[in-house]
């Protein structure tokens, strides 16, 4: 999973990007710090995965992983190029989804690049460049459809399609507020390649200021992101990218004592993992024994030989069966002979649908 960090210039979002990849991106008081996006790598913290571990005391301990990228902040006139627009744009088409940081607290010493803080201003900025730019994508590839279309009329419902994400784009929402219906679901499959900026899921993170901490629903401006976020189907969280930054740099030791010091359960970084699975409607389930403990990330509703597929393409191709416990009877029994006695390690076949948190064995032959 691929999340590009996007916003203004001076929202938080590399300041951010280093509390949650400690990769130490350069965050400057200026404008276009970040030029070429930074990325980083981040295990996705599962206490699931270290009850394993303490379970089998494995050789080789693999959490699941996601990419982050920092991509410039985009300013007014980016879908023409503004500023590093073009660059912004080539590099948002690239993730999966979108964590979209809003600056939601006051500070004179730290730039804005419009004056003022604006929750609203701030997220119709960026959200429009991405709807001008899928305006112009569309119309190239409306242009490219319709002198195929002389010799394949086929394409028409595809082209109903463009016609049906333009008219929505032209009122000034985003494409992913459009419901397709059947048919128009059946026609994006005959759009390779098909990629709209303002269809990608979107995260919206509020950045507070550290004195908000455990009152940030007394904030207008971060009231009118989660009540824009409802609107549009999207999800949306508070934190403060300085405290994020702070958490980052503690052991697991101090961490909790600083995040219950705080009043907080988990750090931001836990919270926007969570969010983004969920926005992208994504699962894990574990593999474990004495060589290895290892999370794996897919997609809700995934069936077990495509499960099986995900660890090597002749696990799905000789799928046999899946040999499952699921996580909580397998700590509740202590052990796999034990969860096979009562009954709980279960034999499942190719319908069988993967359920978050299953402890899977896979049987295969090629």
């Amino acid at each position: 999973m691929k999340l590009g960090i996007v916003g203004l210039p001076n929202v938080g979002k590399s300041t951010l990007f280093n509390a949650i990849t400690q990769a130490g991106a350069e965050a400057a008081n200026y404008p276009y710090c970040t030029i070429e996006p930074n990325v980083g790598m981040v295990a996705v913290p599962d206490q699931r995965l270290d009850k394993l571990a303490e379970m089998y005391h494995p050789e080789k301990y693999s959490p699941a992983v996601i990419e982050f990228v920092d991509i410039a902040g985009l300013i007014a006139g980016a879908s023409k190029g503004e500023g590093l627009g073009n660059q912004f744009l080539a590099n948002i088409r690239e993730v999966d989804a979108i964590v979209h940081v809003v600056r939601c607290f006051n500070d004179s010493q730290v730039i804005h690049v419009a004056g003022s803080t604006d929750a609203k201003r701030d997220v119709d900025t960026v959200n429009l460049e991405l709807i001008l730019a899928d305006l112009d994508y569309l119309e190239r590839r409306k242009d490219k459809l319709q002198k195929q279309l002389k010799g394949d009329k086929k394409l028409q419902p595809a082209i109903d399609l463009l016609n049906a994400y333009e008219a929505v784009l032209e009122e000034g929402k985003s494409a992913r507020s459009l419901s397709l219906d059947e048919d128009q679901k059946e026609a994006l499959q005959e759009l390779p390649d098909f990629n709209l900026l303002s269809n990608k899921p979107v995260l919206y993170v509020a950045n507070i200021g550290e004195d908000e901490i455990g009152q940030a629903d007394r904030n207008p401006q971060v009231q009118y992101i989660e009540a824009f976020a409802a609107q549009e189907g999207a999800q949306a969280l508070s934190i403060s990218a300085k405290i994020e930054e702070e958490i980052a740099a503690l052991d697991a030791d101090e961490k909790a004592v600083f995040l219950n010091d705080l009043g907080l359960r988990e750090s931001g970084l836990d919270r926007i993992i969570k969010a983004s699975y969920a926005l992208l409607g994504l699962i894990s389930f574990l593999t474990a024994g004495p060589k290895e403990v290892r999370a794996w990330t897919i997609s809700r509703g995934t069936r077990a030989p495509q499960a099986a597929g995900k660890i090597h393409s002749d696990f799905e191709r000789g799928f046999i069966r899946a040999e499952v416990v699921a996580y909580n009877d397998l700590i509740a029994c202590g052990s796999i002979a034990a969860a096979k006695e009562k009954g709980l390690y279960r034999s499942e076949g190719k319908d069988y649908v993967m359920q978050d948190g299953d402890v899977v064995l896979f049987r295969f032959n090629v």
